[in-house]
């Protein structure tokens, strides 16, 4: 026996002690509020001295934006608030801090980041001397690409930082989100969403990593150990939550949380993958998805929440529902007849916490009482959520300091690294006779578009209210850099979805007066005050809406088509019927349609949602001073008619259409750079069998152009002959690369039996011995080395 067996047994012994000669309600210090003992010991106190409706708020989580009263510069709890502690014993909130139109939380209304941290502290206080056993509450809040609330800093979208190919990067930027959660009050962090994104109709596009579990999975665990570090006691960490438990990004007809058509050996072999790798990295926490997979709901799958994710994976987090769904086990899924039986299914299912605070509650402690629900099984999910409790050191220390948070909150350091990741995440689509970099001829830029000089427009979903000067639009970033010696000029030319065709002219006299054109067109997930909103805080699209805002995308915006909306396609034809040098930059959640542009525009850049560095970002590369490195993780169609229209399809290879080939515009890892690169001299070594094999890779890669650049370097696999039906190609590693003019590194790859296993026809996760094509290059489809290697 170890030492820490030895503490624990003693502890266990003095458990007993205590217990026995004194009455758990007479302790003056009882074990729970004594950091003395381990975390086990305390958790096991607390619970056994807890209610059934006790255990059933902890597991509730309210909606936290309505708790706090804000009055001038001060700030209280509210009634609701008061009425939630002494009624419904919750134990969580969730996004206490969140300012929207649907919240409606303005810059007015909602809380700058001292007063924020002033409201959790409010809050804290009241839910620790008002509760009988004076138990903190976990305070949860969004943060997929900075957290969403007022005055923190805004990164670009997943879809961005995914094109970045970076995870240390991502890994950097993650820790600041989680900085400025954890020092206004927040301890749970949502994201990173992980779900494999292969319908571009589906309005969440970008808010994942693209296509491609590899990426997804690096990504994942780059977010998770940003987010948690190595010690959520540190009081700069928060827990991370997984997004969304699972194969949410595919449902037909790209409806949110519609139906999705995934097999087993599909739900193993792409969609699971990523979620496994974020969990191996240490994630505390994994949030279901609204839809079902082959009949069975995400919320009520005990098959995925407790037989894998729990019992092969060994999580020891909590499974938290996405807003609303157990209640959707009654209304959306139809398969409970009643609150009480929709509560029961997820519990026993393995759902541990409730994301409404209507889901479980009453109904829960009814199913509870008429013993539909063990009291064992609602000890193990209470259990789960107090042992973070505990381990966050919230019992010791549940507040914060709110002049730190005041100082800290998009700071400086911040700021600059939103600029960096922004830059990496813009991927070169064209660059015909390189037009690019600008080069100092061009005195006179016209900068036209919707989304050239539109802060929101720039920001995505999922972001709070801003001050006009803490977002860098496009037009203010070409402006700042072009200099004095240069004149930008900027026009609109057009709406992003309303069809209203007046102000068109004036951008097109204003391209003919210019030395060259810098169009910014594409979509928006831009919340505004007009657009109404489900309780979920999805989007309600009415297609027949008297007034049009911009949102075309964000969670709940579906589209039937991928083209540009209103009058964006007549515009950019105008201009280019100008005969100038065009740049056409989009800003966007999802790939559109972007054939016409492909042939007829000089120069493309996606930029995504590039946050509130975007204008910055962009301007940095439009003049060269930053050479492109993102690459697309998801692919570009050519047609809606194509979808699905991933990279690594299964055999047999896809054949051509009447009307088009099959292939999309533009494949998945693709980017182009203002260098080049050659790619040389592979090599490649198996050693080893079985669980030992390991494969070896080495080449050389060489900048043969003549500016400083970063290359995406690219491993793909092809299992030649398998068991059962494989990918035709299949991303394996990747590895960002920074080159000086002429320099040349010598890179190496090693790849695993995990990297080369399949699940066979009995659904067994094995290293099948034959032959595998190696695919080294810049892109899926720009494979520039390739070598053969058998496995026996």
């Amino acid at each position: 026996m170890n030492y820490s067996s030895i503490i624990y047994a003693l502890q266990m012994v003095l458990l007993a002690i205590v217990t026995f000669s004194e009455p758990a309600k007479a302790q003056k210090n009882p074990i729970y509020k004594n950091a003395a003992f381990d975390t086990d010991a305390r958790v096991k106190d607390l619970i056994s001295r807890m209610t059934v409706e006790e255990k059933a708020g902890q597991l509730s989580t309210l909606l936290g934006w309505d708790m706090y009263v804000k009055e001038g510069k001060q700030v209280k709890v509210s009634e609701k608030f008061k009425a939630a502690v002494s009624k419904e014993f919750t134990g969580m909130l969730w996004a206490t801090l969140r300012a929207d139109p649907w919240t409606q939380k303005t810059l007015l209304t909602g809380l700058n980041p001292e007063l924020a941290a002033e409201a959790t502290n409010a809050i804290q206080k009241y839910a620790i001397t008002h509760s009988r056993l004076g138990i903190p509450l976990l305070l949860a809040e969004e943060c997929p690409h900075g957290h969403m609330a007022i005055g923190t800093t805004v990164f670009p979208t997943s879809i961005g930082q995914g094109s970045t190919w970076n995870p240390q990067l991502i890994q950097e930027m993650a820790s600041a989100i989680a900085l400025e959660t954890r020092l206004q009050g927040g301890h749970i962090g949502y994201g990173p969403v992980l779900d494999l994104a292969r319908e571009p109709r589906w309005s969440r596009v970008e808010e994942t990593y693209g296509e491609d579990p590899v990426l997804n999975s690096r990504m994942g665990e780059a977010m998770v150990t940003g987010f948690q570090g190595k010690n959520i006691n540190s009081g700069v960490n928060v827990i991370s939550t997984l997004k969304h438990f699972t194969a949410y990004g595919v449902p037909e007809g790209g409806h949110n949380g519609g139906s999705v058509a995934v097999g087993k050996r599909e739900l193993l072999q792409s969609y699971l993958p990523p979620f496994k790798a974020a969990v191996k990295a240490g994630a505390l926490s994994v949030m279901t998805a609204y839809n079902s997979i082959d009949g069975i709901p995400c919320s009520a799958n005990h098959e995925l929440l407790t037989e894998i994710l729990k019992e092969q994976w060994g999580f020891k987090g909590f499974v938290v529902s996405d807003l609303g769904s157990i209640s959707g086990l009654v209304s959306n899924h139809q398969v409970a007849g009643s609150a009480e039986e929709a509560a029961a299914l997820a519990m026993n299912a393995g759902l541990d916490a409730d994301l409404s605070g209507y889901g479980y509650g009453k109904s829960l402690v009814k199913a509870v009482n008429d013993g539909k629900v063990s009291v064992q099984q609602l000890n193990q999910a209470v259990s789960r959520v107090l042992r973070l409790k505990f381990e966050m050191g919230l019992f010791e220390n549940p507040y914060v300091d709110a002049k730190r948070a005041k100082q800290t909150v998009r700071n400086p350091e911040h700021i600059a690294l939103a600029r960096k990741v922004a830059r990496e995440s813009i991927v070169l689509l064209k660059n015909q006779k390189n037009l690019l970099p600008l080069h100092n001829n061009y005195k006179k830029i016209a900068v036209i578009g919707p989304n050239a000089d539109n802060i929101y427009n720039q920001l995505g979903d999922y972001t709070a209210p801003q001050e006009r000067n803490s977002v860098i639009t496009v037009l203010q970033g070409i402006k700042a850099r072009a200099g004095s010696g240069t004149t930008v000029s900027y026009s609109k030319g057009c709406a992003i979805r309303d069809t209203s065709t007046r102000e068109i002219a004036a951008a097109v006299a204003l391209a003919k007066a210019s030395d060259v054109a810098v169009v910014v067109l594409g979509g928006s997930s831009a919340r505004d005050f007009k657009t109404s909103y489900l309780q979920t805080g999805a989007a309600q699209v009415q297609a027949t809406a008297n007034e049009i805002s911009d949102m075309e995308s964000g969670e709940g915006f579906d589209r039937s088509t991928l083209d540009l909306l209103g009058n964006q396609m007549e515009l950019l034809k105008q201009v280019v019927k100008t005969g100038k040098p065009v740049i056409l930059v989009l800003i966007k959640g999802r790939p559109l349609n972007l054939n016409w542009a492909a042939e007829n525009v000089d120069a493309i850049l996606d930029a995504w949602y590039p946050g509130q560095e975007g204008g910055n970002a962009i301007a940095d590369i439009l003049f060269g001073d930053y050479n492109p490195s993102g690459r697309l993780p998801i692919s570009v169609p050519k047609s809606v008619g194509q979808l699905p229209v991933y990279y690594n399809f299964k055999k047999p290879a896809a054949h051509s259409y009447v009307e088009i080939d099959e292939r999309p515009l533009y494949n998945f890892g693709y980017g182009l750079s203002y260098t080049n690169f050659r790619y040389d001299d592979l090599k490649a070594e198996v050693s080893g069998t079985g669980e030992q094999m390991r494969v070896t890779i080495h080449f050389s890669l060489k900048n043969t152009g003549k500016m400083a650049g970063e290359e995406v370097v690219q491993l793909y696999v092809k299992d030649k002959i398998s068991s059962v039906v494989s990918p035709a190609i299949q991303l394996k590693k990747f590895k960002k690369v920074r080159l000086k003019e002429g320099e040349i590194q010598h890179l190496s790859f090693e790849l695993e039996a995990e990297d080369l296993k399949l699940y066979n026809r009995d659904l067994q996760w094995v290293l099948e011995p034959g032959e595998f094509n190696l695919m080294v290059g810049a892109s899926s489809t720009d494979i520039r080395l390739q070598k053969d290697i058998t496995i026996k």
